[in-house]
């Protein structure tokens, strides 16, 4: 049941950071997807997501942003208090040839943003907060198929959102994963990786 399924989530709602991006990542390797984030495999240590965001924070007017990385069955899970995982070319290339991407990003201005890749194609991106006025809108904000028949409320967009992920990618997102020390990479930052902004943010 699909509300079981949200209530199974109901700390994002209360308990989970302020600001954050969970990426999850099908066909892939960890080392496949710390090279499509922009990170070296080679170099990497356990940190938490408070310790990664202590040191980013740090570093607030530099491109600094760190990626955890789990295994989680046959998925590989990428934490971040940062938005690599929220942008469409990191989709495509963390999926690219014959794997499955899905990101759930929230930011400190509360912006929320929901994507899906597959096989390094983004087949649908929106904000689950427009939802809840679609009706409202001009021009309406479009819901890709893999998200029909979910109806978002405010009061729970974050905990929704990751029982979508769930839905859509069969992966349960275990919040043990923030406060667990996880294998952390140092990111380039998007125009170094890209070769420029534009590409960044392309869908």
């Amino acid at each position: 049941m699909w509300e079981d399924l949200v209530a199974r989530y109901a700390w994002a709602d209360t308990d989970a950071p302020e600001a954050y991006t969970f990426s999850v990542v099908a066909g892939k390797s960890e080392d496949d997807v710390i090279r499509a984030f922009g990170g070296d495999p080679g170099d990497s240590r356990l940190m938490t997501f408070a310790e990664a965001a202590d040191e980013q924070a740090d570093h607030l007017y530099e491109d600094y942003e760190l990626l955890r990385v789990v295994t989680g069955k046959e998925h590989v899970v990428a934490i971040e208090w940062g938005y690599h995982g929220s942008l469409p070319e990191i989709a495509r290339r963390a999926s690219a040839d014959g794997g499955e991407f899905f990101s759930v990003h929230l930011d400190v201005n509360a912006r929320r943003q929901v994507m899906r890749a597959v096989d390094g194609r983004v087949d649908g991106v929106f904000d689950p907060f427009e939802t809840e006025d679609a009706d409202w809108l001009d021009p309406r904000p479009e819901v890709p198929a893999w998200a029909e028949g979910v109806v978002f409320h405010m009061d729970h967009l974050c905990a929704e959102s990751l029982a979508l992920m769930e839905r859509t990618t069969g992966l349960a997102f275990d919040p043990v994963w923030i406060e667990t020390p996880l294998r952390t990479v140092l990111l380039a930052a998007p125009a170094e990786l890209f070769g420029g902004p534009d590409s960044t943010w392309l869908r």
